[in-house]
C-alpha cells in the first residue's frame, strides 16, 4: 500500500472535518515529519495532474481534500437544482434531523443517524437546504446548522410550525429491536 493513497482515503473520510498532521502520524504509526513528507508529495499530485479535480487543502491546522477552484461553475449548476435529483435516504434523514433539532451540530446529527453526516450536510448545504448559523458555546466550537428560507420553499411551507408534527408518530417493537440491535453492536 502507498502511502500517499493511504493518506489521500483518511482524508476522504474525513470530509470537511479533516484531520490533523497529529490525527494522521498516529492513525499511519509515522513520525510527523514523515506525514508531512507525504502530505507535499500529494499536494504536488494534485498540482501537476490537470485530470485530477481535487487539492489538498490546509485550514486551522487540518488537512483536508477539497475541489480545485476551476469547477466552482460546475458545482454551481449541480447545486441549483435539488429538486431534479433524488434525495438520498441520509440527505433525508439529515434534512430531517436538521429540521427538527435546529440550531444542531454535525456531531449531534451524527449521534442520532450513528453514522457519519459530513457528506450529508455538506450536499444539502450546497443544495441550500441547510446553511451554517454560528457555532456551540463548547469545546471545540462546532458549527450549528439550520434550515433556510430555500428549505421552506423547497417544502412548501412558511414557517417551521408547518412541519408535520411528529411528537405522536409510535415507534413499533420491530423499529425498537433494530435499535436495540444496534446499540449492542456499538458496545462491542
Amino acid at each position: 500500500m502507498s502511502r500517499i493513497a493511504e493518506i489521500e482515503v483518511l482524508l476522504f473520510v474525513a470530509g470537511e472535518d479533516g484531520l490533523t498532521l497529529r490525527n494522521l502520524a498516529e492513525i499511519l504509526e509515522m513520525q510527523p515529519s514523515a506525514v508531512t513528507q507525504q502530505l507535499e508529495k500529494l499536494a504536488q499530485k494534485y498540482e501537476t495532474d490537470e485530470d485530477v479535480g481535487l487539492m489538498l487543502y490546509e485550514s486551522s491546522n487540518h488537512y483536508k481534500l477539497v475541489t480545485k477552484k476551476v469547477y466552482a461553475d460546475l458545482l454551481r449548476a449541480y447545486a441549483k437544482t435539488p429538486i431534479n435529483q433524488s434525495m438520498s435516504r441520509a440527505l433525508l434523514e439529515t434534512l430531517s434531523i436538521v429540521a427538527y433539532k435546529q440550531p444542531i451540530t454535525r456531531v449531534e446529527i451524527d449521534d442520532i443517524r450513528g453514522v457519519n453526516s459530513s457528506g450529508a450536510i455538506s450536499k444539502l448545504q450546497v443544495f441550500d437546504l441547510i446553511r451554517e448559523n454560528g457555532k456551540k458555546d463548547v469545546v471545540g466550537r462546532p458549527n450549528l446548522y439550520v434550515t433556510t428560507d430555500y428549505f421552506l420553499d423547497y417544502m412548501g411551507i412558511n414557517n417551521l410550525e408547518e412541519l408535520p408534527d411528529v411528537s405522536g408518530l409510535e415507534i413499533t417493537d420491530q423499529e425498537t429491536e433494530l435499535f436495540l440491535e444496534r446499540e449492542n453492536q456499538d458496545e462491542n
